[in-house]
């Protein structure tokens, strides 16, 4: 064959999707492709069009590793919303590179992920569970086993709920949203009418049994339908003393060899019913009054805050290259925790954001801002002291500062850890009282 007949090649290219700022806070996804020579595509929503383009034009940002970026149009009240843009950029790109991967990084582009992954043949979790994993009335029809009793209310179907159908407190959850954005808990049928009437008219909602128990999450790799690795991380949340249901802290892992059992045999069964083949599951439990582990809902995605600090901390090997090798077919492990670690998520009072100060040796707070690259914590060997490993502001002086009402009203966190549990939980006591927040007047409060 001459060359003038020869097909013409295209370069290799792996898919990246997911909101821009958290595919850049964590670099290593982007460092570990760029590594293997791929051309690094990236799908994210329109709204970061400007932000993107600023930062792939700084050398030092990780993003000016991103061989090209596609913004496309949707919103994530609004289901399916991105799949049309989506889908056209994917065919654009079929033409211009041979497509050998795709992960999706975050929370809003896992079902059209899902898709592409289908279409090109590609490894990934599969149709049923992306689809299943961006949906919480999916959820708990496909996988009802494991979840409370729920209601799913359509949006033209509001007005014919029985408020009495469930025992109350129940809790009420919009089907398409992520961070515990419009997740509140109800405790009567009058303020269960106020809350439904309060959401966009177009979202489906969920309403669904309260389950008290411990809050948890799994994280799971997965390759060709086998557990790879599992792990509990014990929550916190705003619960305790609020109606909503903000996170507070993440340990990894949970000590409690009983509850482990219970909660990674149930979150197999889950897997299972999923029919996930390839990927990182990050899935919610609680473990109620009867000892039962209870689902509140499953993504199929990278765990968000700082989960995978906290994971590459306690075992001193970072998650993000087995992603990639799990996405490319290639074989992957992971090794089990070493030491205890904790990320802190500090509450802070309603005003502006004027400083953060730490009085502790040789830690200086990081001002990452909204949306900012999070700085690399080394791990410290598995004997090390317990350790402030850093303290990271999540906002811009000058910020308004409300109410933990979702995951994005949080301001300032810390990250920990130690060789045993309870030296861990006497270093969060010693940082809590090491951190201040120091907050003036709300805009509009009298002075």
């Amino acid at each position: 064959m001459t060359s003038a007949t020869q097909p013409h090649s295209t370069p290799e290219a792996f898919v990246l999707t997911g909101a821009f700022w958290v595919v850049c806070r964590n670099p290593r996804y982007l460092e570990e492709l760029a590594a293997r020579g791929l051309r690094i595509l990236l799908i994210t929503p329109e709204s970061y069009r400007e932000h993107a383009q600023t930062c792939r034009k700084d050398p030092e940002h990780p993003a000016s590793l991103i061989d090209d970026i596609a913004f496309v149009d949707g919103s994530l009240d609004q289901e399916n919303s991105f799949t049309s843009s989506f889908v056209a950029q994917v065919r654009v790109w079929q033409q211009q590179y041979t497509v050998v991967g795709a992960y999706a990084v975050g929370e809003t582009l896992v079902e059209q992920t899902g898709l592409l992954c289908d279409a090109l043949g590609l490894r990934g979790p599969g149709l049923r569970a992306t689809r299943v994993c961006r949906s919480k009335y999916l959820q708990r029809w496909y996988l009802g086993e494991f979840g409370p009793a729920c209601l799913v209310v359509p949006p033209s179907r509001r007005e014919d709920v029985e408020p009495d159908q469930l025992p109350y407190p129940v809790v009420v959850k919009p089907a398409t949203r992520h961070s515990s954005s419009g997740v509140v808990a109800v405790p009567d049928a009058a303020t269960l009418w106020a809350q439904l009437r309060s959401y966009p008219e177009q979202e489906t909602l969920l309403v669904e049994q309260k389950v008290t128990g411990q809050e948890f999450s799994v994280e799971s790799l997965v390759q060709d339908g086998a557990v790879l690795f599992a792990s509990v991380t014990r929550k916190e949340t705003t619960e305790s003393h609020a109606r909503t249901f903000v996170e507070l802290s993440h340990s990894v892992p949970h000590a409690d060899m009983e509850a482990n059992a219970a909660l990674l045999d149930a979150n197999r069964r889950m897997l299972e019913a999923l029919d996930f083949h390839d990927g990182i599951t990050h899935a919610e439990w609680r473990i109620g009054e009867d000892c039962r582990p209870y689902l509140m809902e499953v993504a199929a995605r990278t765990p968000g805050d700082g989960l995978l600090a906290l994971y590459r901390l306690a075992t001193g090997r970072p998650l993000e290259p087995e992603i990639i090798r799990i996405a490319l077919g290639e074989p992957a492990s992971y090794p089990a925790p070493r030491r205890w670690t904790r990320q802190v998520y500090l509450e802070h009072e309603r005003g502006t954001l004027e400083d953060v100060t730490v009085d502790w040796p040789g830690v200086e707070p990081v001002w990452s801002g909204d949306g900012g690259i999070w700085p690399e914590l080394a791990p410290g060997e598995a004997d090390a002291p317990a350790t402030l490993r850093g303290v990271l502001v999540l906002k811009e002086r000058g910020s308004e500062l409300a109410a933990l009402a979702s995951s994005d009203d949080r301001a300032v966190t810390f990250l920990i850890d130690a060789p045993t549990p309870g030296e861990l939980d006497e270093l969060e006591h010693r940082v809590r009282a090491a951190v201040t927040i120091v907050t003036g007047p709300a805009a509009g409060d009298a002075r």
